[in-house]
């Protein structure tokens, strides 16, 4: 797999948490998620609950980095890590006595935040999908199915970043479940969705939680947020096409039920 690159700006949560009194990680938590299903809102939301000096920034953590930042997982210090790790022997022994969070997202609209990603400037590593001539339903093909020596399709991403580690542990996320909560902050159901967020982190609710959300939650603190990627050229629709509907279906059959989307 070819190597890429991806521009982000730097946020202010570390300056903004310090407003707050934290208390610290009893037990390492890790943040795992399928790329582009809101990594850094989740990230950054849970970022204001912990102690800056009790997260582990040095690396967005994925399977190639491992052993450089086993301490992620191993310090005595618990940190809150975040990454994109596979399942692997190696990569589940690491974990095995962290808290860990499995984010995903509708694979539907995943095929539609990848493709957008990948023809931004903040991505760098697939130029031919940028210089105007491919039709925007073929790049969603592309997200779909994989772009060989360059990105893996749709099917091996969640099968290995998701499905892999459910029913041994791991807490499910859903994205739509962060983002309906968090658009909504002030409804009961909102109330009940972060109290047992912040619990399955191993977070005790402080009761200044709805200001720290918001300020986690806020898509200026996000370089990948959608309203803040640039040079997007291929205009893509609003909801994935029925055609392409059918092909994650076919390519990735189950997937959606099994991640609570049918």
């Amino acid at each position: 797999m070819r190597a890429i690159h991806v521009n982000l700006k730097p946020d202010t949560l570390d300056e903004e948490n310090r407003k707050f009194a934290q208390k610290k990680l009893g037990q390492p938590l890790f943040l795992n998620s399928v790329p582009k299903s809101g990594s850094h809102l989740l990230r950054n939301i849970i970022r204001m609950f912990v102690p800056v000096d009790q997260q582990y920034a040095a690396q967005f953590i994925q399977h190639q980095f491992l052993r450089e930042h086993i301490a992620a997982f191993a310090d005595p210090r618990n940190y809150l890590s975040w990454g994109h790790l596979l399942f692997s022997d190696q990569t589940a022994v690491a974990v095995g006595k962290t808290r860990h969070i499995v984010l995903v997202r509708d694979p539907y609209d995943w095929v539609l935040a990848r493709a957008r990603f990948f023809v931004s400037n903040e991505f760098q590593g697939a130029d031919l999908l940028t210089d105007g001539t491919l039709r925007a339903e073929a790049i969603l093909n592309m997200m779909i199915l994989g772009i060989p020596e360059k990105a893996p399709p749709l099917q091996t991403l969640f099968t290995y970043n998701a499905l892999a580690w459910l029913g041994m542990g791991a807490h499910l996320v859903r994205f739509e479940d962060v983002l309906g909560a968090v658009r909504d902050l002030e409804s009961e159901s909102a109330d009940r969705y972060f109290a047992d967020l912040l619990q399955k982190c191993g977070i005790e609710r402080p009761d200044d939680w709805r200001e720290r959300v918001r300020i986690g939650s806020d898509p200026k603190q996000s370089g990948t947020a959608r309203e803040n990627l640039t040079g997007i050229t291929t205009t893509f629709p609003d909801q994935l096409p029925a055609y392409q509907k059918e092909l994650v279906d076919y390519s990735a059959p189950g997937l959606r039920r099994m991640l609570g989307y049918t």
